[in-house]
């Protein structure tokens, strides 16, 4: 029996080469090939990791027959046609985040997954990580008491150009599908499905969020308050309060990490988590179980899971004015 799948990864980039690094030591995972838009890159990258097989296509990479599933590592825009390249082709997909641009185009992947019977997975990497599987176990378990407030910041300082995919309409940027995905899905994870979204933002001159503020409101009386900025200085903090306490995810949440337990009386209990290398290796082996067992999509981030995130961006973008003309239709 098969206990081993092999990855092909598509793209080159940062996020490409971090979870490669993630794949050497992931059960159950073998990174076998990469594919790139040109010889050069994918050559690089795979002298660097020591690969033997390396397109200077994506459409080469998905045809292999040695592949079992791709890794999408290319910008927003490009998601949807990556990702139904891979399907058409047999390919088992995990796709970077955000799946799709908006709902539109996350429901045509789901459907080509399901029509080709193959699995397909948002890489949504902080939903596996240990910590902030331990703070919903938290919430759920009433180790703060009835929860009533969540606040979460995604504040980086992006001092690129124009052209940089933070700034490009055209490769789908903006402060809400690049980072304030994070803070949105601790809502949504913690909270699930709000009964109110509000939301405001700046826009440059392109039509991109550059900075973003939206709230989520709870029939049980619980609120989140959130906001995403590429100008505000570097915060990226977290915290969920309740009647009997808090519990604080330190600076860079959305990563590896320790959360502090705060109790009413003012005693406070710190926990700590392994990981073996950078956190991504828990969402490869979450696809590397669910693959081996014959599933098409994780119970653990389901479709439906990125049918209500992405709807829920939609939402705030609608409400901020933010359009991306080539998706948006």
């Amino acid at each position: 029996m098969k206990n081993t799948i092999k990855w092909g990864i598509l793209g080159t980039g940062w996020i490409a080469r971090k979870f490669a690094d993630a794949l050497q030591v992931a059960d159950n995972c073998e990174l076998y090939a990469v594919g790139s838009r040109t010889n050069e890159s994918a050559f690089q990258f795979a002298a660097d990791y020591h690969l033997n097989v390396a397109y200077g296509s994506y459409e080469e990479l998905v045809k292999d027959p040695q592949v079992d599933v791709v890794y999408i590592a290319t910008p927003h825009n490009l998601h949807l046609e990556n990702t139904l390249l891979a399907l058409d082709n047999g390919k088992h997909v995990l796709c970077e985040k955000p799946m799709g641009v908006n709902e539109q185009e996350v429901t045509r992947m789901i459907a080509k997954a399901k029509e080709k019977n193959l699995f397909l997975m948002e890489a949504l990497w902080s939903r596996f990580l240990p910590h902030i599987i331990k703070t919903r176990e938290l919430v759920e378990t009433g180790a703060i008491g009835n929860v009533n407030l969540l606040t979460a910041t995604f504040c980086i300082r992006s001092e690129n150009g124009p052209e940089h995919r933070h700034y490009n309409l055209d490769l789908c940027g903006g402060t809400v599908l690049d980072i304030g995905i994070y803070n949105i899905f601790l809502s949504l994870f913690l909270f699930g499905k709000p009964d109110n979204v509000s939301a405001t933002a700046t826009l440059s001159d392109q039509g991109v969020d550059t900075n973003c503020s939206y709230s989520f409101t709870y029939p049980d009386n619980k609120l989140s308050v959130m906001y995403s900025s590429f100008l505000a200085n570097p915060e990226v903090v977290a915290e969920i309060h309740g009647t009997e306490g808090k519990i604080s995810l330190e600076h860079l949440w959305f990563c590896p990490g320790k959360i502090t337990l705060t109790r009413k009386n003012g005693s406070e209990e710190v926990i700590s988590f392994d990981i073996k290398k950078n956190g991504y290796e828990f969402e490869a082996e979450e696809v590397a179980r669910c693959i081996l067992n014959g599933q098409t999509e994780s119970n653990l981030w389901s479709h439906n899971d990125s049918l209500l995130l992405v709807s829920t961006m939609d939402d705030i973008r609608k409400k901020c004015g933010i359009v991306y003309p080539h998706h948006d239709l």
